[in-house]
């Protein structure tokens, strides 16, 4: 039996051309990125995603790439492996009226990324958002992530841009390493028992591992 979707259940889009629309979550057992999580995130990756493209990796409600996409992304990729997530996405995308540059896929996210979002990419910013307690899902995620470096001659396809930037959304408790392949964690805020970790290459300069951000929102 189909889950409910939940009304509100994914808060609303906060800024852009579907500010104020309530989105609904795939059921009462997801954890939707929730409206101060989700302010805090696009503050940090608007002047990041517009104009370029979003990936919303076990997206649930699509909330993220919905928010991107508000904010002026050109395109956005919704994945999620589980039919009523794909069903609210579409529903979400179809309320927003922001479907004509969305594509969902119903997939398991690391063979997607194993393949097809090779082909897909590159994407200037990445959201990854597995379950709390299936941390290898997220280590595999940014690993896959990892492998596919910009002009690299063993991985010519790749799913993070050369000045892209992959967030991953965890439990506090969760860490983050501090490097993976070429990908450095320069930022990490955290709300509550959420956190939220920033990745970029380290090639694109700026802030460094050893000069990463941690901050606590009340």
């Amino acid at each position: 039996m189909a889950a409910r979707p939940v009304t509100g259940g994914a808060g609303r889009v906060i800024a852009g051309s579907a500010r104020g629309r309530a989105l609904l979550a795939p059921g009462e057992g997801t954890r939707p990125l929730g409206d101060r999580v989700k302010q805090t995130l696009f503050a940090i990756l608007e002047p990041q995603i517009r104009g370029g493209a979003f990936l919303d990796l076990f997206a649930g409600s699509g909330a993220a790439g919905i928010e991107a996409l508000s904010r002026g992304a050109d395109r956005a990729v919704f994945v999620d492996r589980d039919a009523d997530a794909v069903r609210t996405i579409e529903a979400n995308l179809m309320a927003t009226r922001l479907r004509d540059r969305a594509t969902v896929v119903r997939a398991d996210a690391l063979k997607w990324l194993k393949g097809e979002g090779r082909r897909t990419g590159p994407f200037a910013a990445v959201v990854v958002d597995p379950p709390y307690d299936r941390i290898e899902l997220l280590t595999t995620a940014l690993e896959l992530i990892a492998g596919s470096v910009p002009g690299s001659a063993e991985a010519p396809e790749t799913i993070l841009g050369p000045d892209g930037i992959v967030v991953a959304k965890h439990f506090w408790k969760t860490a983050v390493p501090a490097e993976i392949g070429l990908l450095r964690s320069v930022r990490e805020r955290r709300f509550g028992e959420t956190a939220l970790t920033f990745l970029r290459w380290a090639s694109a300069g700026g802030e460094s591992a050893g000069d990463s951000e941690h901050e606590v929102d009340r």
